[in-house]
């Protein structure tokens, strides 16, 4: 994990996530069977909107590393949500699998000739995805620190 963790600074993880989550947020309205990018499904806003808490995620991150900052409870929070909306990512990357692995189901039908580039690709942008994650929680953790903040409080005398 120490190799990945020099391969991939902090820096090069925040810059890759940002791209790959405003990839995966235009592909979410993006039809891989029509090869059509529909903006008035209510669901393919549902992403869009859960994407904005690992945005967020990621500004603390970086504010907290280049100020030299200590994890604070909301900072806490924005990891948590994160750690449900990864979950929401594993489900995902398992759909665009199962639509991948349905190409030949519809061999009668006409298929778009991107249905398998574009879906190769949103699939490995997910993987892309989880992994940069998983990695930016390791940097967190060795650059801020953990979250124990009753350790923290104890050490301040609130009458001085």
């Amino acid at each position: 994990m120490k190799f990945i963790l020099r391969l991939f600074s902090w820096k090069t993880t925040l810059i890759l996530s940002l791209m790959v989550l405003v990839l995966l947020n235009v592909f979410s309205f993006y039809g891989l069977f029509t090869n059509k990018f529909y903006f008035f499904k209510f669901d393919n806003y549902i992403f869009p909107l859960m994407t904005l808490v690992h945005f967020a995620f990621l500004y603390a991150m970086w504010f907290k590393i280049k100020e030299n900052e200590i994890a604070d409870p909301q900072m806490r929070n924005l990891e948590y949500a994160l750690y449900v909306i990864f979950w929401i990512y594993i489900y995902r990357l398992f759909n665009s699998i199962s639509i991948l692995t349905s190409y030949s189901d519809y061999h009668s039908h006409v298929i778009p000739s991107t249905f398998l580039p574009i879906g190769i690709l949103i699939m490995v942008l997910y993987v892309l995805l989880l992994l940069l994650t998983i990695i930016a929680f390791k940097h967190r953790k060795h650059k801020i620190g953990s979250y124990r903040f009753n350790e923290i409080n104890d050490g301040i005398d609130s009458w001085e």
